[in-house]
């Protein structure tokens, strides 16, 4: 009932929302490192689990037609290897040190595709260089909610259309948020006061969506890659500054 708490998870929510919409994607990434001013990153996390499904599934409605099936051939089982790699690292690694891991490089890739626009890392990327950062996605989205950033990075240089790109992020996190349902519970942080916390919650969570997928499907590219890269900039210097601080 802590009114702090509501004052930075209303808003946590509607970043998650519109980072699921594919507009301003990356700002769900934001979420957590939010939530964690009024509770533990796990306790963040664990209540975001319920919302983050109802958004993947109104994602879903919204965008099925239009996903990219060859990259979520490969992308979504590497993105699972991510969320098995997170689950054995969670006690042994703190939030604090993959929040500064995930800014830090979500500002390398934003600089490279800024300053050095030719060199072929990202902005050509290959498979193997898409591997490696699926699998990055899928880990930092179970320790914190934060898998946006890498696999942004990889998806940027592919050059999608904006439909594409949402609607083929939809698919994979749909998925990846779907497993971690599974040692989410194993750790005991899915027990009742969070889940009724995260119902309260939980009629926020279309707002942000629908605003998202609206603006997403009548916004020039140009735009909206611009405010991709916005959000991953604002983004990467807040999960720098919450890992250093």
């Amino acid at each position: 009932m802590d009114p702090l708490f509501y004052g930075v998870a209303i808003p946590a929510v509607l970043l998650l929302g519109l980072s699921k919409s594919g507009f301003a994607s990356g700002f769900g990434s934001m979420a957590v490192p939010l939530m964690a001013m009024a509770v533990s990153v796990p306790t963040a996390a664990a209540i975001l689990m319920p919302i983050l499904l109802v958004l993947d599934l109104m994602g879903l409605r919204a965008y099925r037609k239009d996903i990219d099936k060859a990259l979520l051939r490969w992308l979504v089982p590497c993105s699972l290897a991510g969320v098995f790699l997170g689950y054995l690292s969670f006690k042994s690694l703190d939030t604090q040190t993959v929040s500064a891991i995930v800014g830090a490089s979500t500002l390398l890739f934003l600089a490279q595709r800024i300053f050095w626009p030719s060199a072929k890392l990202l902005s050509q990327p290959s498979q193997r260089t898409g591997v490696v950062l699926s699998i990055a996605s899928g880990f930092t989205s179970f320790m914190a909610h934060a898998g946006a950033p890498p696999i942004n990075a990889y998806l940027l240089g592919l050059n999608l259309a904006p439909i594409r790109f949402a609607s083929t992020l939809a698919v994979l996190f749909f998925w990846v948020n779907l497993v971690k349902w599974i040692p989410y519970a194993g750790l005991g942080l899915l027990h009742t006061g969070n889940m009724l916390t995260a119902l309260t919650l939980m009629p926020f969570a279309p707002i942000g969506i629908y605003v998202g997928v609206y603006l997403t499907k009548r916004m020039r590219p140009t735009v909206f890659y611009r405010l991709v890269h916005g959000a991953m900039f604002l983004t990467g210097c807040k999960l720098l500054w919450d890992g250093l601080s």
